[in-house]
């Protein structure tokens, strides 16, 4: 019996007609409900740097009801109101298996503000029910009366400076199976208390900064890229990527008062 020949990109055409090192697939989670603050910009940011690091991206969304995709490689998802994410949470569910297996399985994901929430132990609204989260990650929400609004900035061991503006009344615990994202060093971040920002578990970057995130965050986009090539074709070849308006945007948002 000959063995099976490892999996390696083959060459397609590019929408520039070059050659391409392979397709990487983006799935939306939920874009109707849960993209209150422009999310969405997020796909747009990998579907760009994908390109500019030459491989082929195609973007999917999924909603309620759609049928679950079988090949994804990177799994990205927004804020919504808690109207929204009452919406969603018997479809997602009913999908906790698969992404549970996923980010066990070290897929890269992204996940914003009410789908941070809900990747979670559960939320508790300020007025009393609870929705379920889907356990990938070790955290907990409380929702309160008060909102935690302004830009922030904060320290990542993993990606440096890392910029957006919060926007939400549920806070957020983690438990020991987690790390934060970052250190906040201005903003309140998860909660009023602790300091922290976001989490982190596997290849699972959650944060509750809209803004988008990743235009001004370059360095998680790659790393969601990187992650994705290296586990679907072995390696990662990095192309050469636009930061100028990347770095004119940090600039601003860094001068901006809280």
């Amino acid at each position: 019996m000959t063995s099976e020949a490892p999996h390696t990109p083959e060459a397609q055409a590019s929408p520039d007609n070059q050659s391409s090192k392979g397709t990487i697939r983006v799935l939306q989670l939920y874009p109707r409900e849960m993209n209150i603050y422009g999310d969405w910009g997020n796909a747009l940011v990998l579907k760009q740097r994908i390109k500019w690091h030459g491989y082929t991206p195609e973007l999917l969304e999924y909603n309620v009801g759609d049928e679950f995709p079988d090949d994804v490689d990177i799994i990205v998802g927004g804020g919504g109101q808690d109207s929204g994410q009452l919406v969603i949470q018997d479809d997602l569910q009913a999908r906790a298996a698969r992404l549970k297996q996923l980010a066990d399985e070290g897929a890269p994901m992204l996940v914003i503000c009410g789908l941070y929430q809900l990747f979670g132990k559960f939320f508790k609204t300020s007025t009393g029910p609870v929705i379920p989260g889907i356990g990938i990650l070790d955290v907990e929400t409380h929702g309160t009366d008060e909102r935690l609004i302004g830009n922030v900035s904060m320290k990542s061991t993993e990606f440096g400076d890392i910029l957006g503006y919060e926007n939400h009344s549920g806070q957020t615990t983690l438990g020991p199976g987690v790390q934060p994202l970052g250190t906040v060093t201005k903003g309140a971040g998860n909660n009023s208390k602790d300091g922290h920002e976001g989490a982190r578990y596997n290849n699972v970057v959650a944060s509750y900064l809209h803004g988008s995130l990743l235009p001004k965050n370059p360095a998680i986009a790659d790393f969601l890229i990187r992650t994705a090539a290296e586990r679907k074709f072995g390696s990662f070849v990095p192309g050469t990527p636009d930061d100028e308006y990347a770095r004119l945007a940090r600039e601003h948002a860094a001068r901006r008062p809280r």
